[in-house]
């Protein structure tokens, strides 16, 4: 019997897709039935090679040696997933595989991941494409039924190389050039350094800032108050607060007009991973694999997307589905939701996926089993899609401006007319109420008396710190200014791979989250603060790597050429290693900052942050906290100084968001550690009954 060999990116979608073709004999690492094999990759089992394995010299890193570029690149198996892809090398080889569906995600890089295991393992046997937007049965069986041409993604694998590779340059050859060049590791990335420049400079303008006082007239009339604009000079304020009591005042305008706001898109990633941490403070990566576990639940469509928008197949689907979630997650006092489809139905604006929503599947589910942060994205999703349909927010705005003769005051007020949308974004809906304010109705002419006046006196502000979510947004519109209006992807990165990003950033040092439990600030660290500085302006700018960005999209429509792309990206590497002076002063900018995180729990001296770890001032004794250590990677988590430090203090720190390896669901723990004798430290998961388990 001829089989068809079903490549999936997870072992989760492996057996969604199992379930559905019948594959239902289970075997080591695939599961077989039905004329069907399914198996799957664990992320990039096929990864590039490290330079020496172009030559041994480059083990060592020396200036001279640069640029490096690679003539033919090479690729190797990643050492933590050979045994999967002898797996699958095994099955491409076996005589009754007649042909191979690529089941990975349908992006970019699930694009990657699947052609480098099957140029790596030497298989010629034809292939077809799976592009499916949703893990729900109804949509593997379309997919299965209208399986694409390979031939149709050849671009769309060129873009993903180009990307791959085009990092891997940029990465290397930036990494070591600087360096070598200052005498201690700096990570330099194609995405990653423009973020981090972005951080730094903003927190460099509020360094800088300086605030200016400035005052306001504020005048009552009989029902209403009105105010003056901005005055800078104090003594000035105070004359026209004198000359104004008593006064009668003419209206010179009196507006009042009904207005409108129409209701937000869909969710794409992005505005779903700034909602996300503005509302519920999740990270953006939280938010990802939250909506990533949600979509291989079949409860949500495909995450990694950057449409906001429905296809007009779908049109027809909406009502029922949206008065369905409706009965999952009512509205308090409404009672159903208008549903206008074709508000959210764009054709033109869906490309390889359309925006996220709630699947038929989740009518069905329990949701009382998902965890919590799961069910938190999952009513975010449904709220957005009840907004999305919904009706117009209506109000009535007045306007009136009065005057003396020399100055004008003004008042504003608004009046909501009908709800629409808002009913369903509870926090808007509040801000809105508060804000409401219904003025007199008057007349051009009309004179009015002061009873009272004061002096209201204000500071200008500085720009704000970078929360997840407005980092996020400046990701996605930095060199937008610069870019052509009809270019379609502007920014820095992907909406799947922003997250990534800032994870790193944070992850290496360059970046810390400091706030309280919902709104943290990512903030520049010494290090991070000290690579920007001695960065040149093409490595941190963000309109140039928008612009490569820009080209990756084109890659993907044929309509530009993927050695052309490389070959720029390699004329400027070797210009900035032919060219880069290093910066005077640098040895003060990257003298490395002592953190102290605590006091050592065994001979009492100052615990520091060192680049593995956190380690005993005191030399004699051997006390360590590793930052990368077998528990905190089994629970997906990161021991930072934040974490070291609330240890050291409180022998135990509150972790939200853990995730299983073995099973991948998330949980939220206390961890507790314990110091022998020796000074081994142990970790330990207490639970609400107080009891604890040894997790080491």
């Amino acid at each position: 019997m001829q089989m068809k060999l079903v490549l999936a990116e997870k072992p989760s979608v492996a057996q969604s897709i199992a379930k559905v073709l019948d594959a239902t004999k289970r075997e080591d690492g695939y599961l077989e039935g039905n004329g069907y094999v399914v198996s799957w990759c664990v992320g990039h089992l096929v990864e590039l090679s490290q330079p020496e394995a172009y030559d041994e010299k480059y083990s060592k890193w020396t200036y001279a040696d640069l640029p490096i570029f690679p003539e033919q690149w090479k690729y190797q198996v990643s050492v933590n997933t050979r045994k999967q892809f002898g797996i699958l090398k095994k099955l491409m080889a076996r005589k009754d595989v007649e042909s191979l569906v690529c089941a990975t995600d349908a992006g970019r890089e699930g694009e990657l991941i699947f052609r480098l295991v099957y140029h790596q393992a030497g298989c010629r046997k034809p292939f077809e494409r799976l592009w499916i937007s949703s893990m729900e049965d109804s949509a593997i069986r379309a997919g299965f039924e209208q399986l694409k041409s390979s031939v149709e993604y050849d671009a769309l694998y060129e873009a993903a190389l180009c990307r791959e590779r085009a990092d891997w340059l940029v990465g290397i050859n930036a990494t070591r050039l600087f360096s070598t060049l200052y005498g201690q590791t700096l990570n330099v990335g194609r995405v990653m350094t423009p973020t981090l420049a972005m951080v730094v400079m903003r927190e460099a303008a509020i360094s800088a800032f300086r605030p200016e006082p400035f005052y306001t007239v504020e005048l009552a009339l009989q029902d209403f108050t009105v105010s003056s604009e901005r005055i800078k000079v104090k003594a000035q304020a105070e004359e026209v607060c004198r000359n104004c009591v008593g006064a009668v005042l003419t209206v010179t305008k009196a507006d009042n007009k009904e207005k409108s706001e129409k209701p937000p898109a869909l969710y794409d990633l992005t505005s779903l991973q700034r909602d996300a941490n503005r509302v519920l403070g999740f990270t953006a990566q939280q938010t990802l694999d939250y909506t990533q576990s949600l979509y291989e639940k079949k409860l949500v469509t495909y995450p990694r997307t950057d449409s906001r928008y429905l296809t007009s197949d779908m049109e027809n689907m909406l009502p029922e589905l949206v008065q369905s979630l409706f009965n999952i997650f009512p509205v308090k006092d409404v009672k159903n939701v208008p549903v206008h489809a074709a508000q959210v139905i764009n054709d033109k604006k869906v490309s390889d996926h359309h925006a996220i929503i709630p699947t038929k599947e989740t009518l069905k589910c329990s949701l009382e089993g998902l965890p919590k942060g799961e069910l938190a994205i999952l009513r975010l999703i449904a709220a957005r899609l009840f907004c999305a349909v919904g009706e117009p927010f209506r109000y009535n705005e007045s306007v009136i401006e009065l005057s003396d003769g020399i100055y004008a005051f003004s008042a504003k007020g608004k009046t909501v007319v009908q709800p629409g949308w808002k009913i369903f974004s509870e926090k808007k809906n509040n801000q809105d109420k508060e804000s409401e304010k219904q003025l007199l109705s008057l007349t051009v002419g009309e004179g009015l008396s002061v009873h009272s006046a004061e002096i209201k006196e204000g500071k200008t502000s500085p720009p704000k710190h970078f929360t997840e979510d407005t980092l996020l947004q400046s990701m996605e519109t930095a060199g937008a200014e610069e870019m052509p209006e009809d270019a379609e992807r502007k920014g820095l990165g992907t909406p799947a791979t922003r997250a990534a990003t800032i994870e790193k950033l944070v992850r290496i040092g360059f970046l810390e989250r400091k706030g309280d439990k919902k709104t943290k600030h990512l903030l520049p660290t010494h290090k991070g603060t000290a690579l920007v500085t001695v960065m040149p302006e093409q490595i941190q700018s963000p309109s140039m790597t928008a612009d490569w960005e820009e080209k990756l999209l084109m890659i993907e429509r044929g309509e530009y050429d993927g050695d052309a792309f490389l070959k720029e990206i390699q004329n400027m590497i070797f210009a900035l290693v032919q060219t880069y002076e290093k910066v005077q002063g640098s040895e003060v900018l990257l003298s490395k900052e002592v953190q102290t995180v605590g006091t050592c729990p065994i001979c009492g001296s100052s615990i520091i942050e060192q680049q593995k770890g956190f380690f005993c001032s005191n030399r004699k004794c051997h006390f360590a906290l590793w930052k990368s250590n077998r528990y905190f990677d089994s629970i997906g988590k990161t021991l930072t100084a934040t974490v070291a430090q609330k240890l050291l203090s409180n022998g135990e720190v509150k972790l939200k968001g853990c995730k299983s390896a073995k099973t991948g669901r998330r949980f939220d723990t206390t961890v507790v550690i314990t110091v022998t004798a020796e000074g081994k430290v142990q970790y330990n998961i207490k639970f609400e009954n107080g009891g604890k388990q040894n997790d080491q």
